[in-house]
């Protein structure tokens, strides 16, 4: 049957439309398991140990924790000395970066050093990233500086803020390795891409700004790290500017700029960016200990004490009243840290076609932590500028890691007094210069001309640090990402489908311009799951594409409407008020004489509509396997409906000429 292009579908082997199939019933405990595997194990890790022997599977438990014997069998000396090169490349980074970073945390720079030693040796064992190059970050340091320093003055109580950062760090490794653990890793997932690059720029604006003190030479700056209480103690203070630390560090800043331009332009000369703070450093503490400029103004780093990593784990803070504020450092630290290395491990891994486990790379970074805490270092992760000098300088394995601690190690052991006179102004230029790199503001215009909103989250995220506080710009943007989430749950697209001519595709109106609406038939498409949080919403938007409609046909003058098709392929799910909210829009058909359908409800939906028996009120006759059988079924409808009036309106006129020739 046909009316116009529209025709009723018919199978060549059937001559009825299929019917929706309602899955089999599963024990609750087995849906449980499903449910639980899907969340928690994706990836299925279990799989390598079936049918196993005992001797196999503690094998490959041992290398699924330290993957570093999985495939050191397979290491050979080509590997050997590309990891060499790499790893002596990423130590002349990591060195004068540590020792910046740990002045930016407001700790003693010899930590910037230890954290540079044991944290790598622990991730060369457990991380999964060939590529990652592990050390302490800029972002990670400010955020303890700032909300360590808010409870406690790092230069009148050092001691207490050192066991109080070492406590921060233990709780950050707690908690990164216990989301490695308990297969949590999706809830870092929660900062969306648009947040982290806001952050991260605020953060490294923050960062920069901050760096005004060494570049000025200032003895005395604010603990704030918002843009107007910087500029103030800034601008206050110009009577105190040290016209030899400013021109110090301006061309040592240009230098580092040029060098990393050079290396941008031409990545085959990326050791002349990578080689850069060390020459810096090199250069500086020279230049200051030949014309004696610590005595004019330059300020200086001084002793570096001799030796390796004292141990710490006595000095761990558990029973102090600051506790609370450790805990909450760390977990905020430990969040950004673990994002952050995610994100980095993952792009390299990309470019190398390989894979990264995120659950493993969790447990790997929670566990050099808490190693570190006990061996004096802060928090540490995997940076991206030292993972990408790590990844250019052709490393093969996280042996270049083991490599960058050795060097770490007879820095510690021999040299650290060349750095006496290393001077500070030097180490604001090195940070000032990798910062630049974060402020990623093409990424910012890419976001405004893709998604308006993520650019707003990003920009709050933005703002939110640099006239706040890193705390306060981090809630915000986590808060916006958060509320996009409800808005895309609560507040689902729907949409008008409508035929493509010469076809029985049905597609939405807004996307295909030739697609055309069935007389007498509604096509609505629903695009996400049904749950308490939207169910609502739904029932009202219905109603109201339903008005609309009406609307217009009468404007129109076209046939009234007849028939409400609810399309429901991408519904993966519903619960008890998305039942609820399908018997409330059959009523309100109901009443308004229209008659509900549905086309290919998902499994989980027709189950649940059968337990329901919505089924029974729907009517089974009413729910069809696709969207095409459905419009087939109500223009088949609505042709015998016609022809039924035809012929009823045609023997009634036949009755009344019998009666007037009778008459």
């Amino acid at each position: 049957m046909c009316t116009g292009e529209y025709e009723y579908p018919m199978s060549k082997f059937d001559q009825q439309p299929h019917k929706v199939a309602i899955p089999p019933p599963q024990p609750f405990i087995k849906s449980l398991k499903l449910t639980v595997k899907e969340t928690l194990f994706p990836d299925d890790p279990l799989r390598q140990f079936k049918g196993q022997k005992p001797s196999r599977k503690f094998i490959l438990g041992v290398q699924y924790i330290f993957p570093f014997f999985d495939w050191a069998s397979r290491y050979n000396l080509s590997f050997l000395k590309s990891d060499i090169i790499a790893g002596i490349t990423i130590a002349s980074l990591a060195i004068p970066q540590g020792i910046s970073y740990a002045k930016l945390a407001n700790l003693p720079p010899i930590l910037g050093l230890y954290s540079s030693f044991i944290p790598p040796l622990v991730y060369a064992m457990m991380g999964s990233s060939k590529d990652l190059a592990v050390g302490t970050v800029a972002v990670a340091s400010l955020l303890i500086g700032s909300m360590l320093g808010a409870v406690v003055n790092a230069n009148e109580e050092p001691k207490l803020y050192l066991q109080l950062a070492f406590t921060a760090t233990f709780f950050a490794g707690v908690l990164q390795a216990s989301l490695g653990i308990l297969r949590l890793g999706f809830i870092v997932d929660f900062l969306s891409h648009a947040t982290i690059v806001g952050f991260m720029g605020g953060a490294a604006t923050v960062v920069c700004l901050q760096q005004l003190k060494g570049i000025l030479g200032l003895e005395h700056f604010t603990h704030g790290t918002d843009l107007v209480s910087v500029l103030r103690s800034v601008f206050s203070q110009t009577h105190k500017w040290k016209w030899e630390s400013a021109v110090l560090g301006i061309c040592f800043l240009f230098y580092l700029l040029v060098a990393r331009y050079v290396s941008t332009k031409r990545p085959k000369l990326f050791w002349i960016s990578a080689m850069a703070p060390l020459t810096s450093v090199i250069l500086g503490s020279v230049l200051v200990y030949l014309t004696h400029a610590e005595k004019h103004g330059v300020q200086v780093i001084g002793e570096l004490k001799k030796g390796l990593n004292p141990i710490t784990i006595m000095d761990l803070s558990f029973g102090s009243q600051y506790l609370s504020t450790a805990i909450k450092t760390g977990i905020v630290t430990g969040v950004i840290a673990l994002a952050e290395g995610i994100a980095v491990g993952r792009s390299f891994a990309m470019f190398k076609n390989y894979n990264i486990d995120g659950n493993k790379e969790m447990i790997a970074f929670g566990m050099m932590n808490i190693a570190g805490s006990f061996t004096s270092c802060y928090l540490t992760t995997g940076p991206f500028s030292r993972s990408a000098v790590n990844f250019n300088a052709g490393c093969k394995t996280a042996v270049s890691n083991i490599v960058m601690a050795i060097a770490v190690m007879i820095t510690l052991l021999f040299l650290t007094p060349l750095f006496h006179y290393t001077p500070l102004v030097v180490l604001s230029s090195i940070i000032i210069s990798a910062m630049l790199g974060l402020i990623n503001y093409e990424e910012a215009i890419h976001l405004w001309t893709l998604d308006k909103f993520d650019f707003v989250v990003c920009m709050s995220a933005y703002f939110g640090v640099v006239f706040g506080s890193v705390e306060i710009g981090l809630v915000i943007a986590v808060a916006l990402s958060l509320l996009r989430i409800l808005l895309f749950v609560s507040r689902p697209r729907t949409s008008t489908l409508g035929h493509i001519p010469n076809s029985t595709i049905y597609r939405s109106i807004d996307q295909y311009q030739n697609a055309k609406t069935v007389p007498g038939v509604l096509i609505l498409q629903i695009d996400a799951p049904i749950y308490f949080a939207n169910s609502s919403y739904l029932r009202e938007r219905i109603v109201r594409w339903v008005d609309e409609e009406e609307d217009r046909l009468k404007s129109s003058k076209e046939n009234s409407l007849q028939y409400v098709i609810l399309a429901l392929s991408a519904v993966g799910n519903i619960d008890t008020s998305g039942i609820t909210m399908f018997g409330e829009v059959k009523k309100v058909m109901e009443r308004r004489g229209l008659k509900l359908v549905l086309a290919n409800p998902g499994g989980e939906v027709i189950k649940k509509m059968n337990k329901a028996k919505l089924i029974e009120v729907i009517g089974q006759e009413w729910i069809y396997l696709t969207v095409g059988e459905a419009v087939g079924a109500c223009n088949f409808m609505l042709h015998t409906y016609k022809n039924a009036e035809k012929l009823t309106t045609g023997s009634e006129s036949g009755k009344e000429s019998r009666n007037d020739n009778n008459v």
